[in-house]
């Protein structure tokens, strides 16, 4: 056997032979791939993309964030992070794992008989034909642990158990939901996980590496929010704040702050789209909460301490076309939503949040859905994910919410301080939890599947 270096893929049993286990998690905001056994996924692409008037569709990062003419950016997923379009879900999945991984057959010809330019006698050889069908299934050779949502249901659950056995040819197959993967990359098999992404935040309760369904809650109210609240904020603010996305500026000259810009912008023949312009406003805007955006602390609601904190220096930024201002306590206000609903930012077309969708409202919620027996082991053991949870302050909010909800047991929160483990954290449960040689007893195999149909993942993937 060769010894493995830097390059290879960690290998696990299976079925008697060393294979690399792939771990695929797939989000509303990018979808993460890579091999079990790694610290971090070696693919990260976005999970929205481009359709063209043509009707052909454009995967990537490259691709999507190309000003092209009348490219509308699309997403298949519904603003909960269910899957709408399976059939363009399923090739953005692909895209992840053969563009960065696997790699792609370089000629795929469909059995013609032919050179690599498809020249050739017309004749159609059935066992090329076979072979080459063969050759294209992307993930033939590796056991798939795929992650879904916690409400996931039962027909979702099936059709991607169809689609890793039948249009990807995986030898094995294994569905995790999002909240145990995240429980076990900090090293929990009991936890109340907070997951706070980009289109919703969720509440698992995790019992000895269990979902309890019944106490599983969610809400709008995530990182989308948040961009949301700062676009009516920069609307509203005495002095509206420019929201210029990158691909619109050609160059541009210092200003002072508060200053109008002095940029020179670039010319289109043809505009790009309303969506396309959308989704480039919503990366200046993540950019502005990982430099700017603060959550209040405490003690007491942002609106008791507005003028205390008016004395705080504020934190500057600059837009991409040259404009910048220092920002004061308008940062804090984004996140407040996040807790009080009364403090959420409204107007006619971004109706305010009703309380039972804040975040201490969804653990109280989660808790009063299980056994009061195991109420006090989830609290000393909570933990906060997702990329959204990065905001400043946040975690120290939430815990002494918390403290505050729930007085009488001790509340113990848990997240990584290293932003990436943040970020991906239910990505790396999924690759600890394929890199154990326990686990592999659990797959569901090529014949099961066969014989069983999609209705085993119900009994084998809890």
């Amino acid at each position: 056997m060769a010894v493995p270096n830097q390059f290879s893929a960690p290998v696990a049993e299976y079925g008697g032979d060393e294979v690399s286990a792939l771990v695929l998690d797939p989000g509303y905001s990018t979808v993460r791939a890579g091999f079990a056994g790694e610290d971090v996924p070696k693919s990260v692409v976005p999970s929205h993309y481009g359709l063209l008037s043509s009707g052909e569709k454009l995967y990537g990062e490259n691709a999507v964030h190309n000003p092209l003419a009348k490219m509308e950016i699309k997403s298949p997923y519904t603003s909960d992070g269910i899957v709408e379009d399976w059939e363009t879900a399923t090739k953005i999945w692909e895209w992840s794992i053969t563009s960065r991984l696997t790699g792609q057959s370089e000629n795929k010809r469909n059995g013609y008989v032919g050179d690599k330019n498809g020249n050739g006698d017309g004749d159609v050889d059935m066992e090329a034909a076979e072979a080459v069908e063969e050759e294209e299934k992307p993930m033939g050779d590796a056991p798939l642990l795929m992650s879904e949502p916690g409400w996931a249901q039962g027909k979702l659950r099936e059709k991607s158990l169809e689609v890793a056995m039948e249009e990807w040819g995986s030898p094995a197959f294994y569905l995790a939901r999002t909240g145990v993967l995240s429980a076990f990359s900090m090293g929990k098999s009991t936890a109340l996980v907070i997951d706070i992404g980009a289109s919703t935040t969720t509440v698992t309760p995790i019992v000895d590496g269990m979902a309890l369904r019944k106490g599983i809650q969610k809400s709008p109210l995530a990182g989308n929010f948040v961009s949301n609240q700062l676009r009516l904020i920069f609307q509203q603010s005495p002095t509206p704040v420019p929201l210029v996305p990158h691909y619109m500026v050609q160059s541009k000259t210092p200003v002072d702050a508060g200053v109008p810009s002095a940029a020179t912008y670039k010319k289109f023949e043809t505009p790009p789209t309303d969506s396309f312009r959308h989704f480039e406003e919503e990366r200046v805007l993540t950019e502005f909460k990982e430099s700017v955006v603060q959550t209040w602390e405490g003690p007491g609601p942002l609106a008791q301490s507005e003028e205390h904190v008016k004395n705080f220096p504020g934190r500057p930024f600059e837009m991409p076309d040259g404009w910048n201002q220092v920002f004061g306590v308008e940062r804090y206000k984004a996140v407040e939503g996040l807790f009080d609903a009364k403090a959420a930012i409204a107007d006619a077309e971004s109706p305010a949040p009703r309380q039972d969708q804040c975040i201490v409202e969804l653990v109280r919620a989660s808790l009063n859905a299980v056994d009061v027996d195991i109420r006090a082991n989830l609290l000393a053991n909570v933990v906060v994910v997702g990329g959204s949870s990065l905001l400043v302050g946040l975690n120290r909010r939430i815990l002494n919410q918390l403290e505050a909800a729930f007085p009488g047991p001790k509340v113990r929160l848990s997240a990584s301080q290293n932003t990436v483990e943040r970020k991906y954290a239910s990505w790396i449960g999924g690759s600890i939890l394929g890199s154990l040689g326990a686990f592999h007893q659990m797959w569901i195999s090529k014949r099961e599947y066969e014989e069983h149909g999609t209705s085993i993942v119900d009994k084998r993937c809890k």
